[in-house]
């Protein structure tokens, strides 16, 4: 499943995280904790509120569920993550609009507000995280002090939980020799092979292609004018490929190469369709600067399931979630702290990424603006 959110226009996906300084918003109904005392989950900032992490777990299990938006199963080995929790604690999730792009996250809290079936939480891409932090409450998880300060807002409104890298990915049984760069991919043996998930001007996937394409060419993420030129002489060298693609066209072979995040590369070479059309898919991401997107997470103020949602954050950042994503092919934010410690998954990491770049929000601004400037003359 590609969720329609790694398509907000003005690359909301990939926007730099800024850290900000508001206030936490409180209001909601109070749970008991196994002790015999009363919280106020809606206005609990950390475990310490419940007092320890099996009195949270009493709360969240007195509300029964937990509803989550736009985190389909198949995105970032989510299944594993949603099985693992349930498995542990016994709490129902209640999914809804797989394929809701993050503001529609938003909208839904907003229409919803005061039902029971409103969301709980959020997975959302930082742009959109940053202008909506009024729908947030303030959560700092165990685990806090390991995210990065650039990855989280100072009070807990939201944090980085997990990131994804551009990558090249390719059928390993039609490109026999894999790309190490940019410059090979205008080779002639990737004659009409090279694609994207989706229209740069629509698709932040898409334009983060481009993003990382103006990277590799020595470019800056304040104008990519580099990216764009760069997919003008793919062009030229016949090596574009007009077609959108998506597992079905990697299946068919239509797309033998195609640009995109690293956990989608990551789903694409375990999923029974594409092997059933008899691809061999890979995906490496390249020497140099990273082009990074960030998913934060958040606990929607009017929660209907306010400790659920706490025990939820607390989950997604164990190592034990934390690992999951890492295995889906996503870098969890805590990734640092946990291989020092030793207990991230080796087999399942990567390794280090040379050197990462995010946007800031005017630098997202100015590449949409660009990109519908200049992108459909210059490759159509």
């Amino acid at each position: 499943m590609i969720k329609k959110r790694a398509r907000v226009a003005g690359l909301a996906a990939a926007a730099t995280v800024v850290a900000l300084s508001l206030a936490a918003c409180s209001g909601g109904a109070a749970a008991d904790t196994t002790d015999g005392s009363s919280v106020d989950a809606a206005t609990a900032t950390s475990v310490k509120d419940f007092g320890t992490i099996d009195d949270l777990a009493a709360a969240a299990k007195k509300e029964g569920s937990l509803n989550i938006i736009a985190t389909p199963g198949d995105w970032a080995n989510y299944q594993q993550i949603f099985d693992g929790f349930t498995k542990k604690y016994g709490i129902t999730i209640n999914p809804s609009q797989d394929s809701a792009s993050s503001q529609e996250e938003i909208d839904a809290a907003k229409k919803l507000k005061g039902q029971d079936t409103a969301p709980d939480t959020f997975d959302i891409g930082s742009s959109v995280a940053l202008a909506n932090t009024q729908y947030f409450a303030a959560y700092k998880p165990t685990g806090w002090e390991d995210i990065p300060a650039n990855q989280k807002e100072s009070s807990g409104l939201w944090k980085v939980g997990y990131y994804g890298v551009m990558a090249v990915g390719y059928d390993a049984n039609k490109i026999k020799s894999p790309p190490k760069s940019f410059a090979d991919l205008l080779k002639p043996e990737f004659k009409g092979a090279v694609a994207l998930n989706g229209n740069p001007t629509q698709a932040a996937a898409a334009a983060g292609a481009v993003a990382y394409a103006d990277l590799q060419a020595g470019g800056t993420l304040d104008d990519l004018t580099p990216g764009i030129d760069w997919f003008s002489k793919l062009k030229a060298a016949g090596n574009w490929n007009a077609a959108d693609g998506k597992p079905n066209t990697i299946a068919s072979g239509e797309t033998p190469v195609l640009l995109d995040w690293s956990f989608n590369q990551k789903g694409y070479t375990t999923s029974d369709t594409i092997k059933g059309g008899g691809v061999g898919w890979k995906y490496v991401v390249l020497p140099g600067t990273s082009y990074v997107g960030y998913y934060n997470q958040a606990i929607s103020k009017d929660a209907p399931h306010p400790a659920a949602a706490r025990l939820w954050e607390e989950y997604l950042y164990s190592d034990d979630a934390q690992n999951a994503w890492l295995k889906g092919g996503a870098y969890p934010a805590r990734v640092d702290a946990m291989e020092k410690a030793g207990t991230l998954d080796e087999k399942e990491f990567p390794g280090k990424l040379d050197k990462t770049a995010v946007m800031t929000d005017k630098q997202a601004t100015d590449a949409g603006i660009l990109l519908n400037a200049k992108w459909a003359n210059a490759v159509g």
